[in-house]
């Protein structure tokens, strides 16, 4: 993937981001819309794989068969909104290795401070995908790839449901090596950094918290 930024038009993945940005859509179906949408979204950030073949047996004839090569890739959830994204991706994905980054945004300075950090061995052997719905402000974006960078990383992308301009930026001028994947780039942040138009916070609404 060579492009900075990734938008996924696919009517279903509109379709079902339209609903979860509807503030009456419920908190259960909220979670699976996330569910489903995520492995729609992990299916265009895992073209560009690389590949090898194995020869294998079929019922007819030995072939040459295409199968992923390398490492088992590493899923990284920046927590806790990015367990949401994890969860689909992992049904499609279930030999991939995983990892957690735990960040909160500091309300006062909207900066991010780590409190948990977990992540699979061999990171620079690895295709690392981070996963967080929203890509905001790009600061907690941002720290957590300097330290997955910091444990080894080297090819990383990044998933999101939704991301504004200013955190499209902000990842952009820290991390221009890291390919963006998201279903939409809505209009700008609010002077509490949340994304307009949005769908409100997603942790929040994956769980029913507030």
């Amino acid at each position: 993937m060579t492009e900075h930024l990734t938008i996924v038009t696919h009517p279903l993945v509109q379709h079902k981001l339209s609903i979860m940005r509807d503030k009456n859509t419920s908190t259960a179906s909220f979670r699976r819309l996330l569910h489903e949408i995520s492995q729609l979204l992990a299916y265009e950030i895992t073209r560009e794989l690389d590949m090898t073949t194995k020869t294998i047996e079929t019922p007819m004839e030995t072939m040459d068969a295409p199968i992923l090569e390398g490492k088992k890739l590493a899923l990284i959830s920046i927590l806790r909104a990015g367990n949401g994204l994890l969860d689909g991706v992992l049904e499609l994905i279930p030999a991939a290795r995983v990892g957690f980054v735990g960040l909160y945004r500091d309300e006062e300075t909207l900066e991010p401070v780590q409190y948990y950090f977990k992540v699979p061995e061999n990171l620079e052997d690895r295709l690392v995908i981070a996963v967080d719905p929203m890509l905001a402000t790009g600061n907690s974006s941002a720290a957590a790839i300097d330290l997955l960078k910091q444990a080894g990383a080297k090819n990383i992308r990044f998933m999101c449901l939704l991301a504004a301009p200013e955190g499209v930026a902000r990842m952009k001028e820290a991390h221009p090596d890291v390919p963006i994947v998201t279903a939409s780039l809505d209009r700008c942040l609010n002077d509490k950094g949340y994304i307009l138009p949005g769908l409100g916070d997603a942790g929040d609404r994956m769980f029913g918290t507030k």
